[in-house]
């Protein structure tokens, strides 16, 4: 997967909000309440420039189901071309120093078979056999599951982001959570007016950790 090209996204965020000034009045509104909005339409930006290559997702759809998201893509998989199609919903988010984790309902899951209806995976989805109201279940018994996924379990899954190799490395990152979450923590993330909407909380009580942390 390519690299983000930071002038590339300078300059399609620059035209973005030359086209769409509204989200400059947005951005200052919300930072009094402490949200900050990003426009799907980003999010589907870096998906058109970074999902490139034989075995990425193909045709990736990215809408707001308030307060959900609904994903939709076409991908190989074990032999087949598969349309998976899904609404994620974020309960929970716990970040603090050494853990980011984020609890996911999903809802709607569906897999559509497109080609390669003789392989093993297409027999199971045609047949029913995989229970796919129940994807955390099916993700618990995944072969070589990823370390980030922590638990999972029915319609339910818990990721922590530090345990992606590339962050859980980055010294940088430890460093920001460090200083950032005492004073400033994540409390929600949901859909609105095409936007992905997080709201933070501000805890004044966590600056003197919050020094220490950036003296460090």
């Amino acid at each position: 997967m390519p690299k983000p090209n930071p002038k590339a996204l300078f300059a399609a965020a620059a035209n973005y909000l030359r086209a769409h000034p509204e989200e400059l009045l947005r951005a200052v509104k919300g930072a009094a309440g402490l949200r900050v909005g990003l426009p799907l339409d980003a999010l589907r930006y870096l998906v058109r420039e970074l999902a490139t290559g034989k075995k990425a997702p193909k045709d990736v759809v990215i809408e707001a189901v308030p307060p959900g998201i609904r994903l939709a893509a076409s991908f190989r998989l074990m032999g087949s071309t598969l349309r998976g199609r899904l609404t994620v919903f974020i309960e929970s988010i716990d970040v603090e120093p050494g853990k980011v984790l984020v609890a996911v309902r999903i809802a709607n899951m569906d897999l559509e078979v497109l080609d390669g209806g003789d392989s093993p995976i297409a027999g199971l989805i045609k047949s029913g056999a995989l229970d796919l109201s129940k994807p955390g279940n099916l993700v618990a018994f995944l072969p070589n599951r990823p370390a980030m996924i922590v638990d999972a379990k029915d319609d339910r899954v818990v990721v922590d982001l530090l345990l992606v190799p590339k962050l859980a490395t980055n010294s940088m990152v430890q460093k920001a959570l460090a200083v950032v979450t005492p004073v400033l923590t994540l409390r929600s993330i949901r859909t609105k007016d095409d936007h992905l909407e997080m709201q933070l909380r501000a805890t004044p009580a966590g600056i003197a950790e919050s020094f220490a942390a950036a003296r460090s």
